[in-house]
Formats: C-alpha cells, structure tokens, sequence
C-alpha cells in the first residue's frame, strides 16, 4: 500500500507540473520561459561540444558552407547537351558522343539528385546523438560523460513528458472536437472549435520541445483560400496549426487516425477522401472548389510535393492544387537538423519507430515564413503558376528547386523521361543536318 500511495504522489506531482508549467499556458496562449530557458542550455552544450571535436579531431575539418550542395560529391556541369557535344567534337553525329551520355549515366549511378532527397541531411558538427553518430568516435571522457547525460535527460525525463503531453492533446483533441461537433453550425461552433485546434495544437508542440519562429504574419492565410507549403514530416501539419486554423486535406485513414479523423471533421470542415475518390482527380477538384467557393470557411492546407522530402530541397509540385482556382498563399517551412532529424523517410522507419525517434530527439527548432498571396496570372497555365509559387517558397527558405516528380520516391523513373532525352538528341542531329547527310550517304552507296 505504501507503494502504490508513493506512485500515486509521484502520479500527482507530475501531473500538477505539466498542467501548471504547460497545459495551461498553452490554453492562454503564453510562455514562462521554460523553454526557452532550455534551448539557451542546450545551445550552449552543443557549442561546447563542438569546441570539444575540433579539439579532439586529429586533423582539423575545413569549414563548409552550410548549403544543400556542400555534401555532394560530383560537380556537376549544367552545361546544355548541345553546347557540350559541340565542344567534344562537332554537332555531326560521332562514336564520341557516346561520352557525354555515359559520364551523366556515371554520375546518376554515384550521386543522383533525386534519391539524395529521402535521407536525412548530413551535419557539420555531431549533435550528441547517438543516431546522428555515424562519422564521429570516442574524443574525450567529459565529451563521453556529457552525452550519457544527455541519453538519460531524452529518454528517463524528457520521453515520458512529451509522450504524456502527447496523449494529453490526442484525447483532448478528440473529447473537444466531438462535444463541439454536436453544437449547431455557427459562429458559436465554428470559435469553439478554432479555440479546440489552437490549444490542441500547441499542447502537441510542446510535446515536440518546438520552438517556432514565425515571420511576415501579416501574410497568414485568409478564409477561403489555399495555403500550399513545402513539405518535411507529419507534424508539418502541427507546426502551422499552432499558429492558425486550416482545414486538412487527405485520405480516409484507419486506426487512430481514422477516430481523430472523424472527430475533428465534425467540428472543422476537414476535406477526407476515400481510397477510391482520391483516385477520381475531377472529384477531388470539385469538392475543393466547393470548400473554396465558400468564405467563411477556414483556408485549406495543401502540401502540393505529396510526400516527405528531407528539408534540403523542394520538388514538383502537382497541378491539382493550382487548377482549383482562388488565392494561393504560400508558405515555407524550414527546419534546423542540428537539434533534431524532422524529416520522416517513410520507406525507413514506420509512423511510430518516426514519432519515437522525434520524441527522443533534442527539440524540433523551425522558421515558418508566410509569402505574400499569389494568383494565376491570365496567361499562365496550372504547371506555371505551380512552378512559380515553388520558386518563391524555394528561394524564401534557402531550398534547392528540384523539377522531379516526389512520386520517384518509390516508383521507377517513367520511360517518357528516358524518351525526352532520346529526342532532344534526334532533334539536335536533324537541326544540324546529321541525320539528311547519313540518308544521302546511304542512298549514293
């Protein structure tokens, strides 16, 4: 008996401390410093550490500039196929073309630009994790004694609390949206149900150790528009709803996604698709529309990539998003590796194995900045107009703009692609008279 009553005050402790210090800040909508006291610790230790492998490493490491293309191993030359074959010999078709073709084959077989996208970022500077250890070994026992520490910190104190604050905003998220989707539509229903994802949300985030900054708010997304955002993990969808309501887009799930799923769409006027519908693009088109056409309805929340790329770059975003008419409000999220891995590479690691590693990682640091709304000009077409919204989130975000279709993730490169390559060449020897020459030589022979 006097254990359970022990267990049972140690029960209430912990539950008048994360009700005190977080759920009720997170109501109100402030801070107490908390954790911001923590990043400034944490900070601080990983510059230590730092300090300490470069002290250590045998050998000093040069200083790389932090951008997407510092880790790559091949300098590419973007020189067009045309230019380049002219400069191998002339523009007449000749054995040394083969050349040019075989080194970009070369190239894609060592380091190709797509695959590199779904793997996490590689780090300037190990930040004391043991997954994130790969290329760093034992420097110096306080560096050793620090990161025992810091396990026993993320999995003894700090996993426990986020996993509790977690099923604190799960269920919380859950009782609230059932209870106001009973309510009569509104505007009675539609504030409780704003105030319910608000305060949900940022229990969540608080369960990530999230700190958000959030830049040019004057820019948010208004009521019956799209906001459209690159897109790096799950918990994009949190990161943004901390900060304002949107109504999701997506697929019909099972298991606890599927109760959340039903339970906020009655409060919120969610977008949720069956297996089958999500296959029927005019379908899909036509209850977004919809959704637009209204404008009291909260904007909807699209990541056009349609997977998780890893923060590095952005990829091509689909025209389905840019066809439905209406303001585009685009958004770009960037998230900082060095206190903790975002990027959630689906064909690795399952949704839990995800949260896990999320939840025993540092802290999920990130910059959201929100673009100034867009509209399709007269003159341009659906891919235009998407390609343009993904250059202003690719060059606001310092993001590598990739033209590859995110689907390659786990689908083979269509041949349409290899057949381009093969006219553009065609077209190249019919333009300098190659291929007329060879017919003429035929014929005289």
């Amino acid at each position: 008996m006097e254990v359970l009553w022990a267990v049972g005050q140690v029960g209430a402790v912990w539950m008048a401390v994360m009700l005190g210090l977080i759920m009720l800040p997170s109501v109100l909508g402030i801070s107490l410093g908390i954790s911001e006291a923590y990043m400034w610790v944490l900070v601080k230790t990983l510059e230590w550490a730092t300090v300490r492998l470069q002290k250590g490493a045998k050998k000093p490491q040069p200083q790389v500039p932090r951008t997407p293309t510092a880790n790559g191993i091949i300098e590419r030359d973007e020189t067009p196929m045309e230019k380049e074959i002219a400069l191998l010999h002339r523009a007449d078709f000749e054995f040394s073309h083969i050349f040019y073709f075989c080194r970009k084959g070369f190239e894609a077989i060592v380091e190709d630009e797509v695959t590199q996208r779904f793997s996490s970022e590689e780090l300037l500077s190990w930040n004391l994790l043991t997954r994130t250890n790969v290329n760093f070994h034992y420097i110096s026992l306080r560096l050793t004694v620090v990161w025992v520490i810091g396990v026993v910190v993320r999995y003894c104190f700090l996993l426990p609390l986020r996993f509790s604050l977690a099923a604190i905003g799960i269920t919380s998220m859950i009782v609230g949206t059932t209870v106001v989707g009973q309510l009569p539509n509104g505007s009675v229903k539609n504030y409780l149900s704003e105030v319910v994802h608000l305060t949900c949300s940022r229990i969540l985030v608080r369960a990530l150790s999230g700190t958000i900054h959030y830049h040019n708010k004057e820019n948010r997304p208004q009521k019956g528009g799209i906001c459209v955002a690159n897109h790096t993990s799950p918990i994009d969808a949190i990161i943004l709803t901390n900060d304002g309501c949107y109504a999701m887009v997506g697929q019909v799930h099972g298991g606890l996604m599927g109760i959340i799923q039903r339970a906020t769409v009655k409060a919120c006027p969610h977008v949720w698709f069956e297996r089958s519908e999500m296959k029927d693009r005019h379908l899909v088109t036509k209850r977004l529309r919809e959704h637009v056409a209204d404008k009291s309805k909260l904007p909807i929340l699209i990541f056009p990539e349609g997977t998780c790329i890893n923060n590095t770059s952005v990829m091509m975003f689909k025209k389905g998003s840019f066809e439905i008419g209406g303001t585009i409000y685009p958004v770009a999220i960037k998230y900082d590796p060095q206190f903790g891995d975002a990027f959630w590479n689906s064909s690795k690691y399952n949704i839990v194995s995800y949260l896990l590693r999320i939840m025993t990682s540092w802290a999920i640091v990130c910059n959201v900045w929100y673009l100034p709304p867009m509209v399709r000009k007269e003159d341009e077409d659906a891919v235009q107009f998407a390609n343009r919204v993904r250059s202003a989130i690719a060059r606001q975000g310092g993001l590598t703009e990739l033209p590859w279709d995110g689907g390659l993730k786990r689908a083979k490169v269509k041949d349409t692609f290899k057949e381009e390559q093969q006219k553009n060449y065609s077209k190249m020897l019919v333009r300098n008279g190659s291929v007329g020459s060879l017919s003429a030589e035929t014929e005289s022979d």
